[in-house]
């Protein structure tokens, strides 16, 4: 046995290599120990191959070692030391195979002596063996927990840091360059000039056309005219020629509109045009064709009410944007809130993108036009080459394009978009089309603060009382409070302030009270300021036999200060303008900052049918803290007072309602008509579809719409 000095087991030759293991604390004559080799070899995986080593060289009990050759034991045998480099301890196997063979003649007969580092590092080369071995059968695993090194790429794919959280896509695209407003109501100003000159010369032909056909319904022979076909053929080309001509702007619009994908009843009268002018040429050229009547009267009938419309349209720009280039920097404007309408101060960009998007009947008539303009060619082809009637699918075509073109088509948006902004003209008022009024008006309510119900001059001061303080420190007290509140108060103390020479003050933790009143440090003092009920709540006692409904109160320390009496005088204009929100059903919500102004205080100055919306406290403030948040521009008013708001959002939600009907309606007459034309001609009965019949067919589907669009300026 050998000789334990200080805890330790020296070796100087060993028999058999399970002697290697026979204590924990070895160290061998390069004065390495297993520690110091591991932590040199180092890896993520040190512990784990550390407990794999301490598993394979486990203490066995070691096996009799057999006798050499001559009786000669190990012990007696030379010990050749042999030194372990660095890079074979730490390479493992692969260096090993590298390092040139040791001649057999040196070596002493088997079993030959292995030092501590030698078994150390055959041990860890095994164990790295057999795990590489085990991934090998396992298989490459690519991916997230993937043991396999990645690539580059792949790691900076799936590895890279997380960068900030995208932002929530606007609701709107941003405002992008814009035409100055001066310009753009210079370059609508000459389109609308240009647009109803033709109006008075394009009305007339039509006539030429009507008069001889409505003497013949009625019965009466014209001479050169009844019977003559060819006469007849040429007039009427010749009438839809100088229609072509005078309503060109017709056909400039509708094939603008459709590069902008945009099919629109312009695109559809100008194409019902050209399918009659080539109507007229069959009938001359084509002996084949139906003796029917040509279809020339309903298509110059369609261009006359497509050139009226585009005239319309144009006066309704130009009319809106000389509204609003009278001010670079209007005092208001109306954009939408999650509540509704809102009148802030604000920025003019932004108004000209919301005048120039497409309206409602725009994108329907988008919608649906399409289907039907396609529906006019199977229907033309189903009546003629479905019947072996090729020669009269001009006829078809032009019958049933004429009856599926609706004339109030052009007219849906532009007649009451040009009657709204004729009347907001006058009141100071610019709307920035359908788009900007369907947004103001979809909610059906609006933002009223107290300045909009009583505006400066609607309220005065009826006096003043003190209680054991002096004027000047009272009203700048009072005037600090009002000015921070930020309610209708305010101008009535500032006044105060400089008749009585008093200063603001700097205030310390200024609160509201949804019981209607302010409070603030001053000057190290509690003040109060508010309603006689806000008083009493706050435990300030008030002098017996005082009736003030409207009365300001002030408290300093919790003793009565001042009283002031306010009168609220009612203004015809606000009256007229609550009355018109009433009979319009838009609800004002109440966002007052002033204690007094409350629904009961409106019902005794106003009409009795004022019907407000009087939300929390905190809701109040947030409302009227949107005047300051410059939103979109949907409308701009030029003008003070509630009145003017009040136009503006009952007439958007007037136009919406208007436009949508008057488009409903003219898609109805055009699908209707398509359909019925389409069984008349199916039939071969033209004499009961003739040109006059289908004009008054027409004339009728346009009654309502006129009126719609004529109460879009009336309220």
């Amino acid at each position: 046995m050998a000789e334990i000095v200080e805890g330790k087991k020296p070796y100087d030759a060993l028999t058999d290599a399970e002697d290697l293991t026979a204590g924990t604390d070895v160290t061998a004559e390069g004065d390495f120990s297993l520690e110091e080799i591991l932590a040199e070899y180092g890896g993520s995986r040190r512990q784990q191959i550390l407990e794999e080593v301490e598993e394979k060289t486990a203490p066995v009990e070691p096996a009799e070692s057999a006798p050499l050759a001559g009786g000669a034991e190990a012990a007696d045998l030379p010990f050749v030391p042999e030194e372990p480099e660095e890079d074979t301890l730490l390479a493992g196997t692969s260096s090993r195979a590298e390092e040139p063979p040791i001649p057999e003649e040196v070596l002493p007969p088997p079993p030959r002596p292995v030092s501590i580092e030698q078994a150390v590092g055959l041990t860890v080369g095994d164990v790295m063996e057999e795990r590489e071995s085990r991934m090998a059968e396992r298989g490459s695993r690519r991916g997230l927990f993937s043991r396999k090194k990645l690539p580059l790429e792949d790691t900076e794919q799936l590895f890279a840091p997380p960068g900030p959280e995208p932002e929530p896509e606007p609701e709107e695209p941003p405002i992008g360059p814009e035409e100055p407003l001066d310009a753009a109501m210079k370059n609508a100003l000459k389109a609308w000039r240009r647009s109803r000159h033709p109006l008075a010369p394009a009305a007339v032909i039509p006539l030429l056309l009507l008069i001889p056909q409505a003497a013949e319904a009625a019965g009466y022979s014209i001479p050169f005219w009844a019977g003559d076909t060819h006469l007849q053929t040429i007039v009427s080309a010749g009438a839809l020629i100088l229609m072509c001509i005078l309503c060109r702007h017709v056909f400039i619009r509708g094939f603008s509109r459709l590069a902008h994908r945009f099919f629109t009843g312009e695109l559809m009268m100008a194409v019902a045009a050209a399918a009659a002018l080539l109507d007229c040429a069959a009938r001359i050229w084509l002996p084949a064709r139906s003796d029917a009547p040509l279809y020339a009267l309903p298509a110059c009938v369609g261009l006359l009410f497509g050139q009226w419309g585009y005239s319309q349209r144009e006066k309704a720009r130009c009319d809106t944007y000389r509204t609003a280039a009278l001010d670079s920097a209007p005092p208001y404007l109306v954009t939408d809130l999650d509540k509704g309408a809102c009148k802030q101060p604000g920025r003019i960009p932004g108004f000209w993108s919301d005048a120039e998007k497409p309206s409602v009947s725009e994108l329907w008539q988008a919608a649906l036009l399409p289907v039907v303009f396609v529906a006019t060619i199977v229907f033309a082809g189903l009546g003629s080459l479905g019947q072996g009637r090729g020669s009269d699918f001009l006829l078809n075509w032009s019958a049933i394009l004429v009856a599926s073109t609706s004339l109030c088509l052009p007219m849906a948006d532009a007649l009451p978009t040009a009657r709204l902004a004729k009347r907001l003209q006058k009141a100071g008022c610019a709307v920035a089309g359908c788009a900007g009024a369907d947004r103001i008006s979809r909610k059906k309510s609006m933002i009223v603060t107290d300045q909009d119900l009583f505006p400066p001059g609607a309220v005065s001061l009826n006096g003043v009382k003190l209680f054991g303080e002096e004027m000047p420190k009272v009203v700048s007290y009072g005037a600090s409070l009002a000015r921070a509140s930020g309610c209708g108060l305010r101008r009535l103390f500032d006044n105060l302030l400089v008749s009585e020479g008093g200063s603001l003050e700097s205030l310390d933790d200024f609160s509201f009270y949804e019981e209607g009143g302010f409070s603030a440090n001053i000057r190290g003092e509690s003040v109060l300021l508010g309603t006689a009920s806000f008083m009493r709540k706050m435990e300030v006692r008030l002098p017996s036999g005082l009736n003030l409904r409207t009365g300001v109160f002030l408290s300093i320390d919790r003793q009565l200060a001042a009283v002031f009496a306010v009168k609220y005088k009612p203004t015809d204009n606000v009256d007229w303008a609550l009355r018109l929100l009433h009979r319009n059903h838009i609800l004002p919500i109440l966002a007052s900052r002033d204690p007094n102004v409350n629904p009961a205080l409106l019902k005794r100055k106003f009409s009795a049918k004022v019907k407000v919306d009087y939300p929390s406290l905190s809701d109040r403030l947030a409302f009227s803290e949107q005047e300051n948040a410059q939103g979109r521009p949907r409308a701009l008013l030029l003008r003070e007072g509630l009145l003017p708001y009040a136009e503006t959002v009952t007439g958007s939600r007037r136009l919406c309602r208007a436009v949508r009907a008057g488009t409903t309606l003219a898609l109805l007459s055009s699908v209707s008509g398509a359909l019925l034309s389409f069984y008349l001609t199916g039939l071969g009965s033209y004499a009961l579809m003739n040109p006059l019949r289908l004009l008054v067919f027409s004339l009728l589907w346009t009654l309502p719409v006129f009126l719609l669009d004529n109460l879009a300026g009336r309220y």
